[in-house]
């Protein structure tokens, strides 16, 4: 178990700090991130050297959560470090690559994920090294703990200790979590969160009550969108657009498609949002926590299909554009009340849910694999965990190809052959499909 030596106590040392309600409404379960470094890879010491830099800014990586008095989950800031598991695999890297790739189950190139969150280290890492000297270097971090956006700065931030080695200083994120989530002091929720953030009545949350999909009929795909395409995609749409939106406008499109619903029917995404600079007063974008909420465009089936291009990003805009400072402070002062009461929230994905007719995507569109460089290079190949939940998407920008986008989705193992079929299709009605 890896922990830094401070000089002085950490000013948050030995206290408990509560959940905010963004950190509930994140699934409860670690998120794992593979990486694959060829030869020659950073050491195991140089790693773990600057992993201990990196991580003392962050004092809640550090802790464990607990149970309060009320048997609500807390994290406990007691310094009992990160747990590091050091192996060494008779193969070279390049064969275990070529042998499944982004493929092959990855389950076993991370720590494995703790059936119980109470106890074990929040951030656990394996550095797996081939006789090559190649690295295949898993994380796991538990999402009740950091966003996407907050992950990826951190290990843009042990990455860059490694780099510059004992002389660099970690930069300290804002790490005020209270702060992100103060309820006014009459606090007035004006929208169903209990239906929309987390489980319970029959709010926007969803198009209907999603059913449950065994794990082993759910298939995990990759598809790799070039930046010609992509560029067609933005031509297509007739005004201005971000990678994102044409994209995802796109694969709701070929999903839809794909599943054969009904015309009538009504279809969903789930779309984050990032709301530190979007609440009042903004949070730092350096906050080192969970501060994302949901947009839920929302249409037919008939016009997912039918309509423009443009008229698909024009929905997915305007959902998003209402999360805004009035639904952010509606959103905490929930998050108050529930407190007050004493009340469980539950957050709404779960293993195994299928999510059809609705999908519910996120973008890592806005991080950089030169960021992940510990100084030997970037990392030759990202292998993503197999998704749990059927309907669920993630964009990466590719490794290999500046300006190309890989999707990695979880579908129902009855939609991946006519998904694939049409996933480059550019033509947009039904019956071109």
């Amino acid at each position: 178990m890896l922990k830094p030596a401070y000089a002085a106590p950490h000013p948050l040392a030995g206290g408990k700090v509560q959940l905010t309600v963004f950190d509930r409404a994140a699934i409860d379960t670690y998120v794992p991130i593979v990486l694959a470094y060829p030869a020659p890879a950073p050491s195991n010491e140089a790693l773990k050297e600057g992993l201990l830099r990196a991580i003392a800014p962050y004092p809640h990586l550090l802790g464990r959560f607990a149970l309060d008095g009320h048997g609500r989950r807390v994290l406990n800031l007691n310094n009992e470090g990160v747990l590091v598991i050091e192996t060494d695999v008779p193969a070279d890297l390049a064969d275990v690559l070529a042998a499944g790739g982004m493929a092959t189950d990855v389950a076993g190139f991370y720590p494995t994920v703790p059936e119980e969150s109470v106890g074990p280290a929040l951030l656990q890492v394996k550095l797996g090294r081939y006789r090559c000297g190649g690295l295949l270097l898993g994380v796991i971090c538990h999402h009740h703990i950091s966003d996407g956006h907050a992950a990826s700065t951190f290990y843009g931030a042990w990455a860059t200790a490694v780099r510059e080695g004992k002389g660099f200083s970690v930069p300290s994120p804002f790490i005020d979590r209270a702060a992100t989530a103060v309820p006014r002091s009459t606090p007035k929720p004006v929208f169903d969160h209990r239906s929309i953030e987390f489980k319970g009545g029959e709010g926007s949350g969803s198009s209907q009550p999603h059913a449950v999909l065994p794990m082993d009929k759910i298939r995990n795909i990759t598809v790799h969108f070039p930046a010609e395409f992509i560029a067609e995609l933005r031509s297509r749409v007739g005004a201005r657009c971000s990678t994102f939106q044409c994209l995802l406008a796109h694969v709701w499109k070929k999903a839809t498609a794909a599943r054969g619903l009904d015309l009538e029917e009504f279809t969903q995404v789930r779309v984050a949002v990032n709301c530190r600079g979007r609440a009042n007063p903004p949070v730092p974008m350096d906050f080192f926590g969970n501060m994302v909420l949901w947009a839920f465009p929302r249409l037919q089936v008939r016009d997912v299909l039918g309509l423009s291009y443009g008229g698909v990003v024009g929905a997915i805009r305007d959902a998003a554009a209402r999360i805004d400072e009035e639904y952010i402070q509606s959103y905490v002062d929930f998050g108050g009340v529930a407190d007050a009461n004493g009340e469980e929230l539950a957050a709404t994905s779960t293993f195994g849910t299928m999510l059809c007719p609705d999908i519910e995507v996120d973008s890592w569109l806005g991080f950089r694999f030169h960021q992940l460089d510990f100084g030997t290079g970037p990392p030759s190949a990202f292998l993503p965990p197999g998704l749990p939940v059927e309907g669920l998407m993630v964009f990466v920008p590719s490794r290999t190809v500046e300006g190309s986008v890989d999707l990695f989705m979880a579908l129902a193992e009855d939609h991946v052959a006519a998904f694939k079929r049409i996933c480059y299709s550019l033509d947009i009605l039904p019956s071109r499909m």
